[in-house]
Order: C-alpha cells, then structure tokens, then sequence
C-alpha cells in the first residue's frame, strides 16, 4: 500500500504544502530539492526585499504587523489585533464588509472599534437588492438561499467611495470574498471566514481530518467515502 501511494505521489508538483523540514524558517537543515527558497535567485529575493524597503506603505505595514506578532503572540484575540494594527497605521475609518448572516457579528465589532475610537461604515453583502438571476444564476439556486444576490463588488466600491482607511471582510462566502479582494481599494483583511457548518471556524475540518472529516483524505469532495475499503492504518499511510 506504501508502494503504490508513493507512485501515485510521483507526478505531484511538490511546493512548501509538502514540506516538513521549514529550513527557511529555522536555518538549521537543508533544504528539500522542490523547495521554493533553495530555487531562488539573489537578483529575485533582493528585486522582493525592495518592494518593502523602497514602499513607504509596503513598509509600515511590514514593520507593523511584525511588531503585533511580536507583542502579542498568544496574548491577543484576532479582533484585538485588528484594532491594534488599525491603530498603529493611523487608520480612522474602518470599514465592513459583512454578509447579512453575520450582521450581528458585525454589530458587535463596530461597537468594539467605537468604543477604540473608530469612525465605522459597514456594508453588507446584498447591497443593491440585486436579484441572482439578472447575472445569470438559474432560478432553481434561489429556492433555498433567496432571490437577492451577494454583491462584493458593490460593497467593495461603496467602501472606496467613503474613503474607509481600513476593509475588514466579516463572513463572506467563498468566491464572494474573491470578487470583494479584487475590487478592494486600499488594505484589506480579514476577521471571519464563513463555515456554515462549523460555527465559521473552517480549520475544524483539517483538525478532524483523521476522524469526523476523514472523508477528505480519501475521497474527493462530493464523492461517497466506502469506508469498508479503508485499512486500520488509513489515517497514517499517507503521512510522509
């Protein structure tokens, strides 16, 4: 069984996702022959150092960010470290971009950067009141979820337009949060990744990877898992 999934792994294009070493990160090994840093040139490290140094902006945000990791590793929850970052860049207006099934989230937040003394301007994601079908989503998709449509490039502009210092993405859905990202004006980051399923904390399915959600090691999504195929050591095999 060993054999047959290191035969099956030969053709995979390998990338830091399959690495155990992180020599980059402890300089203390080698490095894996697929590893991007061991790859690189001087001329491409020093042409990406230069994009922090020689950016005033690329810079502030470099060194900020290092200084709250650095500061409040371990101590401070992601919300706090958002308004500490928030802070230390002199942002003044912060802004929402919410799905409406997280607005009391996002209620909560914005008294949260109130009371820290934030300007806030939420926009949530069915802004317009557009319906689904004038983009071309079949009708038999709204049966569930509602005739309206979520509207990130919408919300993205909107946010641009109040000259907001600061995006902050609070539970868009997948692909909706693509679009919101790619017509964000300025810095943008992230407080919540929606997951339905698991009270919006996705890393849950990797954590029970090798129990509730051992599907997703042995069966591509939307497949049926036989699990009377699976040995006793299925949960370990495919560790390298």
């Amino acid at each position: 069984m060993k054999g047959k999934s290191v035969m099956a792994n030969e053709n995979i294009c390998r990338s830091c996702a399959d690495c155990g070493v992180m020599n980059c990160l402890s300089r203390k090994g080698k490095y894996p022959e697929f590893c991007p840093t061991a790859e690189l040139t001087e001329e491409e490290i020093n042409e990406v150092v230069a994009l922090y140094t020689n950016s005033r902006i690329n810079k502030k945000v470099a060194v900020i960010s290092a200084e709250i990791e650095g500061e409040f590793y371990g101590k401070y929850t992601r919300v706090e470290e958002i308004v500490e970052f928030a802070r230390r860049i002199g942002a003044k207006k912060i802004g929402i971009a919410t799905c409406v099934g997280l607005i009391e989230e996002s209620r909560i937040f914005a008294r949260i950067l109130r009371l820290n003394g934030f300007e806030v301007y939420g926009i949530g994601c069915k802004v317009g009141s557009v319906n689904k079908t004038t983009v071309g989503v079949d009708e038999k998709y709204t049966c569930i979820t509602g005739a309206v449509m979520c509207n990130p490039i919408m919300q993205a502009k909107l946010l641009a337009k109040a000259k907001v210092d600061l995006n902050v993405v609070v539970g868009l859905c997948v692909g909706h949060d693509s679009l919101f990202y790619k017509y964000a004006k300025g810095l943008t980051t992230t407080l919540i990744t929606k997951d339905r399923m698991l009270a919006h904390n996705p890393a849950g399915a990797l954590y029970q990877s090798r129990a509730y959600y051992k599907k997703l090691l042995h069966a591509p999504v939307g497949a049926e898992l036989d699990r009377s195929k699976l040995s006793p050591g299925a949960d370990t095999e495919d560790k390298e």
